[in-house]
């Protein structure tokens, strides 16, 4: 079958089939009807993940157990209903591939479907091209938890002895076709903020009876905005507000606010300057309004950093067909829990639609998925 036919039918196949976090078992069932008709090793070493192993080594005359190259697939969905038009939508109502994980799938599942091919043909007779053995990794709930931690933990990589990993995300804004990344810093450190101030409710008639949490939020906010101001002028940093609720009656002072966010960083020491910088702000906010409160601030993902030394490498693979993504992008993904593992580039695919990912009319050319098969299959054959 051609790369296009290829991709097509496996996209197409998963996109019908959309599953949320760890609740997978048709997409697993799929992932794994393709990946065990191969002469590879198909394990589950967490929950709702498979892993598929190929001993290039074993098969090409030199020793088993060298070091191996990671592909990662993230197969989990998300909570939307299907808008895109496409003749193969969502089969599943209010489930959706809305951020193009069936795409990632299908290129990883294309591209073990070529090494099980390059291995056919070594064993009747054809010269080995890949150096290193290689590891697929299709993982769960990228879009919730993180499934990418509980796959590092697991010790699969060690179990093979993978020692880089290489992963895609469809990109809309991107032109179709484009692969793109950066060393160093690529995506952001994202934690979801959440403060609560309480004060204390009095008529507005006799307001200086009262503790206004609605004045200390809006006091904060704009001391929280100043700090942002004043620290991305020395890195990217961000940290919006997306929800404010307060009080309960117009002639009320409010007696609790609750303030919701997410902050955007790309190093763990910036995450931890802007913390207490905004904790700083939080309790000065408070006590100028007789005020207390509450700060949280989720774990998140870790920044996504290029391996340098991986986007070398990539760029000698790839020539001028790898560009550079100029700045950082605040977005955050879960790839980088395997960068604090092992080794890893992330790369973004151009789709060129221009239509947002989490769109529920979100749709993409399919001919971009062989522009990343061919790069998944330039760096396979790297040393």
């Amino acid at each position: 079958m051609e790369d296009f036919e290829l991709l097509t039918k496996f996209r197409r196949d998963l996109h019908r089939i959309p599953e949320l976090s760890f609740d997978l078992p048709e997409t697993i069932r799929y992932v794994r009807g393709v990946l065990d008709g191969l002469s590879c090793e198909v394990t589950t070493p967490c929950e709702s993940c498979v892993c598929a192993f190929f001993d290039v080594g074993a098969a090409c005359g030199r020793e088993s157990g060298g070091p191996a190259t990671a592909v990662r697939a993230d197969m989990d969905a998300l909570p939307i209903t299907e808008n895109s038009g496409v003749e193969f939508c969502s089969a599943k109502p209010g489930h959706m591939h809305a951020c193009g994980h069936d795409g990632h799938m299908a290129m990883a599942l294309a591209a073990a479907c070529w090494v099980d091919e390059v291995l056919r043909g070594v064993r009747e007779g054809a010269a080995c091209p890949l150096p290193r053995n290689v590891l697929f990794v299709f993982q769960p709930a990228e879009e919730t938890t993180g499934g990418a931690r509980i796959v590092c933990e697991s010790g699969v990589f060690e179990r093979y002895h993978a020692d880089r990993i290489f992963g895609f995300h469809v990109w809309p804004d991107l032109p179709a076709g484009v692969v793109a990344t950066r060393p160093g810093a690529l995506l952001a450190r994202a934690s979801e903020t959440h403060v609560t101030i309480h004060g204390t409710s009095s008529h507005i008639a006799k307001s200086a009876d009262g503790n206004d949490a609605l004045l200390a939020g809006a006091h904060f906010l704009t001391g929280v905005e100043a700090l942002m101001a004043e620290l991305s002028a020395e890195e990217p940093c961000l940290l919006k507000f997306g929800l404010m609720q307060s009080g309960t009656v117009c002639n009320a002072i409010s007696a609790e606010t609750k303030v919701a966010g997410s902050l955007r960083v790309f190093s763990d020491e910036m995450f931890d300057r802007a913390r207490a910088g905004v904790e700083q702000r939080l309790a000065d906010a408070c006590a100028t309004y007789g005020c207390t409160y509450n700060l949280d601030f989720a774990e998140g993902y870790p920044p996504v950093t290029n391996d340098a030394a991986l986007y070398d490498l990539a760029k000698s693979a790839l020539g001028d067909t790898l560009e550079l993504v100029p700045e950082p992008l605040l977005i955050a993904e879960d790839f980088a829990f395997y960068q604090r593992h092992l080794p890893g580039l992330f790369m973004l695919l151009g789709t060129g639609t221009g239509i947002p990912l989490h769109s529920d009319e979100f749709r993409m050319d399919e001919d971009v998925l062989v522009r990343g098969l061919e790069t998944y299959r330039a760096l396979l054959r790297c040393e």
